[in-house]
């Protein structure tokens, strides 16, 4: 395997090689390799999404999952292999994603969708997962209307930040906590959203962008002094977790090299990546952050890794003279 120009980058690299993963963890790992520019490596994680896609269409099922929305994270990867090697496997294999997300997945009234097949439940952590790939994929205003069902019905206001989970059986939270990683997927989902899509409908980029903003700092708001973050944003009691620092520092750089977020954000998207370097140990791991596999308590995961990758990739690209345009 090739390297990257860092040995420590190297480490945290393998080691997510090396984990077991879910659908979505196959699609963030994609996603750092894009942002790295591992083209060939993304296509080989296109490969296996699309050998395990569901008959429904969702990609990267591993053993039935019971992620609704999980395999969409798996489509900008498959989209490039089809970009970069032209076949109907991989155009067909997006085109039934995108009909999943666009007509088939479980959804509220309004169209919002559920996480999970088991449940009627929306969490935060779905605009990652689906509004990036129905942005880039031609869908801006399906993509923007996720955001709003998500934000009305998980979005405190006077917080400034989301909850976890929405029941729409019972029309009330389920898991009203201001859980660190879910706030995470929301900023850094719009965050990549408006980097692949650099143009859209009238208003739109504004309001996810000021959306964003918002969020990313209420989130800075809870940040300790040693730089990290509870797991639960406003309970000092829950436990300290490395995830969310990345997160946001792959949105701050981002949105700060995009042009939607004041230069200064640069520098606070560096300080908490240098926080986030500090928590890397001998064998890549990043520690401790919301552990796989349930994410109830410290550990490591597939996920954590793929986003210090993330961060990293988009500090070099904060480094650059001009920010690069996205390949689209």
């Amino acid at each position: 395997m090739r390297a990257l120009d860092d040995p420590r980058l190297d480490r945290a690299l393998t080691a997510l090689l090396t984990m077991q993963r879910q659908s979505w963890e196959q699609g963030v790992t994609a996603h750092a390799l894009l942002d790295l520019g591992w083209d060939e490596e993304v296509v080989l994680l296109a490969d296996a999404a699309v050998t395990r896609q569901h008959p429904d269409g969702r990609l990267g099922d591993v053993s039935g999952e019971q992620g609704a929305v999980n395999g969409a994270a798996c489509g900008e990867a498959v989209r490039l292999a089809a970009r970069l090697h032209p076949d109907r496997r991989w155009t067909v294999a997006l085109r039934r994603q995108l009909d999943w997300l666009l007509a088939d997945a479980p959804r509220a009234a309004d169209g919002t969708l559920f996480h999970l097949l088991g449940n009627r439940q929306v969490w935060a952590d779905t605009v990652y997962m689906v509004v990036p790939l129905l942005a880039v994929c031609g869908h801006p205003e399906r993509a923007a209307a996720q955001v709003d069902g998500h934000r009305r019905r998980l979005y405190d206001p006077d917080a400034g930040l989301y909850a976890a989970r929405w029941d729409a059986d019972t029309g009330a939270l389920v898991q009203p906590q201001l859980w660190g990683t879910g706030n995470g997927w929301v900023v850094a989902g719009i965050t990549r959203a408006l980097r692949l899509l650099p143009h859209w409908p009238d208003g739109l980029r504004a309001e996810l962008a000021g959306h964003a903003r918002q969020v990313l700092d209420a989130c800075l708001a809870h940040r300790r002094a040693d730089g990290l973050f509870h797991d639960v944003l406003d309970d000092r009691g829950s436990h300290v977790e490395t995830n969310l620092a990345q997160m946001l520092a792959y949105a701050a750089l981002t949105g700060a090299a995009d042009g939607w977020l004041p230069p200064s954000y640069a520098d606070a998207g560096r300080d908490l990546l240098a926080t986030a370097d500090r928590q890397v140990d001998r064998h890549g791991l990043v520690r401790p952050v919301s552990g796989a596999p349930h994410f109830d308590r410290p550990g490591t995961s597939a996920e954590a890794q793929a986003f210090h990758l993330l961060a990293h990739a988009a500090l070099r690209r904060a480094g650059q003279s001009g920010a690069s345009s996205p390949r689209t």
